[in-house]
């Protein structure tokens, strides 16, 4: 039987789930809710063997292709493209998707972290961190993160996914928006880059991986608006 997915949005009315996240009052401990919507997350099994195939980069009038791998050790090679600044891009694209599916226990994770109900709004419920990652926040429906704000190498990151791709084995985030910005001012750091990813599973029931993804970002200051398109075809397993 073919292997389907359904993508759904992350703030679509609540189920059952989401009335269990919502109920939580405001300043409990909400560990167990966050922990079910962290492991919800897709994630490859141990024993990925890695993937490889075609790949394509589009903006604008500028076109490249070339081929790659992903290793077992989820290392991305790219073969065939010359421009480096292409080439690191669409190895950057490889490498960041592969570290999100690599499965990390709860514990191992966030062993070191409280966390605390705070405000439920149209996006979920706000879980906010304290212990080791003090100040990070997120907030968390129908058993998703739908939105990341962590402090990363002196920067702020604040992700808000906007629907996902359930694959029958967890989900994976579809489309959702990124921006950097100065963790004491809060001031933008780069344009709001907007992805679109899609999933495609190499065979019945996995591995997931990505065929395509979108990004669109603002202009910010000098930097004007782009859209670049990253496409991976005839993907086969390693």
């Amino acid at each position: 039987m073919p292997v389907t997915a359904t993508t759904s949005s992350a703030s679509t009315a609540a189920t059952t789930a989401s009335t269990t996240v919502a109920a939580i009052p405001e300043g409990s401990d909400c560990t167990a809710a966050f922990r079910a919507a962290y492991e919800n997350r897709y994630t490859w099994d141990p024993g990925f063997a890695g993937y490889k195939g075609r790949c394509s980069w589009e903006q604008a009038d500028r076109r490249a292709e070339g081929h790659f791998s992903v290793g077992a050790d989820l290392k991305a090679q790219v073969e065939g493209i010359a421009d480096e600044e292409i080439h690191k891009a669409m190895a950057s694209q490889l490498w960041e998707v592969a570290i999100h599916r690599v499965r990390r226990s709860f514990e191992q994770t966030h062993g070191a972290n409280t966390f605390t109900a705070g405000s439920t709004d149209a996006v979920g419920t706000e879980v906010i961190v304290g212990g080791k990652n003090s100040g990070d926040r997120y907030r968390i429906k129908d058993d998703v993160v739908t939105m990341v704000h962590r402090h990363i190498h002196g920067t702020v990151v604040t992700i808000f996914t906007e629907s996902v791709t359930h694959t029958g084995a967890g989900y994976l985030s579809r489309s959702y928006t990124s921006q950097y910005a100065d963790p004491a001012t809060g001031a933008a750091r780069g344009g709001l880059s907007r992805f679109t990813d899609t999933f495609v599973p190499l065979c019945d029931g996995g591995p997931w991986v990505l065929s395509e993804r979108e990004v669109a970002t603002e202009a910010h200051g000098e930097t004007p608006a782009s859209r670049q398109l990253f496409r991976f075809l005839d993907l086969q397993a390693c």
